[in-house]
């Protein structure tokens, strides 16, 4: 088996971009994760990768649906207030953040957002210490700005040079 701490520095050298992760209802939840990628465009599918010990690994099914923001550059804020395990749960975690409810599932989207997903809960598979959530895309929106990166353990982000 191979050493966890090695293996995580491993994965960590795969640059990806950055996420949150929303369920609506009465009690909504965020979740950042760079654990996101397109699987299909016929039909139009997404996957994201939730810790089985994460609130939003029992929240999901429940809730049938989710919404996938993608972060711009200038986001780091926002990842690491959806990655606090400590933060308050429920409505109250999106108290100070700028967002509306998806229309078809109710999940939050976040303004800054460079892209967004409203996705139902098409398939789950087991992934080990995760499960793997494939999301069909019921809507989406993009913006014209540069992306949050995850890389070697921080956050990153893309400096642009010009073309020569």
């Amino acid at each position: 088996m191979a050493d966890q701490k090695i293996l995580r520095r491993a994965f960590g050298r795969f640059a990806t971009g950055v996420t949150v992760v929303t369920v609506g209802g009465n009690a909504p939840h965020g979740m950042t994760a760079n654990s996101f990628t397109s699987v299909s465009l016929d039909p139009p599918l997404v996957l994201i990768c939730v810790d089985r010990s994460a609130i939003m690994h029992g929240m999901l099914p429940a809730a049938g649906s989710f919404g996938v923001n993608v972060l711009a550059a200038d986001q780091e804020a926002l990842a690491r207030h959806f990655a606090d395990r400590w933060r308050v749960p429920g409505q109250a975690q999106f108290a100070d953040v700028d967002w509306f409810p998806g229309t078809l599932t109710g999940a939050p989207m976040l303004n800054a957002s460079i892209a967004r997903f409203e996705c139902e809960v098409w398939r789950t598979y087991d992934g080990g210490d995760h499960s793997i959530f494939i999301g069909k895309v019921l809507s989406h929106d993009e913006e014209a700005e540069e992306a949050l990166l995850f890389f070697n353990g921080g956050f990153r982000q893309i400096e642009l040079s010009a073309a020569t």
